[in-house]
Order: structure tokens, then C-alpha cells, then sequence
């Protein structure tokens, strides 16, 4: 018997590589969290698999399965990984070690201002006080302030 090494085929090699790869930058799936495959998966389509998968995905626990004309393929996450879910339009983030569906990291900046980003302290509400007032212009002003801080409205 004549063993050889499996990369010696370069063209099998090549059609592995680049099925993993559209698997990787094609940056959706069908869904997240199956544990079951289709019944007549579409080529091209990605799903990210859950905690207990049977069948053809078995073994695969949280992987990226993707079909090909080739059979299923397999992706492992990596951190940072993000693709979008079309069944719950919202985004997956592959983050210590899980999956996340629909939360949003980071900063968003609108025209060269940041528009969202950390949470700042809470802002008092007016408690007691012989002048409402001045109570009141307090709580407004430090609303603005936070406003402000986050690029939401500018100053005057």
C-alpha cells in the first residue's frame, strides 16, 4: 500500500481552500444556533451551528457550516468573526469563545463625529428642593452635557 500526502492533489487542495474561504468572507448565514441541516440546503448558503448538531453537522459545535456543490464545509470561528443572520437581521459577533446575535460593540461616528460610544455615568434626577426650578434647569443642563458628550447635539 502506497500512502500519499493528502496536498499532493493541488486542485482538491485549492477547491478545499477556496470553499473555506467563500465561507469566510461571504459574511452571512441563513441562521444561527441550527442544529439540524436543511433538507435541500442552497449552495452558498452559510449557517451558524449551535451547541448540539446532528446529522451531517455533528461534531462541528459552533462552526460556521457552509454548503458547497462538494458537501458541507466547516469553519472554525475566530475571534472577532461577524456575520450577518438573515433570519434574525442583526449581525452574529464570535466573542470569547460563543456566538452573539443582535448586540452592537464599538463606536458609531457620523460625518467624522461620534454619534455613539461608552455610557457615561447616570444623570441625578431633581429630589426635593424649595425651588423646583432651579432643580429642573440642573437635570436639563446635565441631559445636554451627556448629549453633548456623545455628539448627539452641539453647543450653541
Amino acid at each position: 500500500m502506497i500512502l500519499r500526502d493528502p496536498y499532493s492533489n493541488k486542485p482538491l487542495v485549492h477547491f478545499y481552500a477556496t470553499a473555506r474561504l467563500d465561507i469566510a468572507v461571504q459574511g452571512a448565514a441563513v441562521a444561527a444556533g441550527a442544529n439540524m441541516p436543511p433538507a435541500d440546503p442552497v449552495t452558498g448558503g452559510n449557517w451558524i451551528l449551535g451547541a448540539a448538531p446532528e446529522g451531517a453537522w455533528a461534531g462541528h459545535a459552533g462552526e460556521v457550516a457552509g454548503w458547497t456543490e462538494g458537501g458541507w464545509r466547516f469553519l472554525a470561528p475566530f475571534e472577532g468573526m461577524r456575520l450577518w443572520v438573515v433570519a434574525d437581521q442583526a449581525f452574529a459577533l464570535f466573542s470569547e469563545g460563543e456566538w452573539v446575535v443582535g448586540r452592537s460593540y464599538g463606536r458609531l461616528i457620523v460625518e467624522g463625529r461620534q454619534v455613539v460610544g461608552p455610557r457615561v455615568s447616570a444623570i441625578a434626577e431633581p429630589a426635593g428642593g424649595t425651588t423646583v426650578d432651579t432643580e429642573a434647569r440642573a437635570a436639563i443642563m446635565a441631559v445636554l452635557e451627556a448629549l453633548r458628550e456623545h455628539g448627539l447635539v452641539d453647543t450653541i
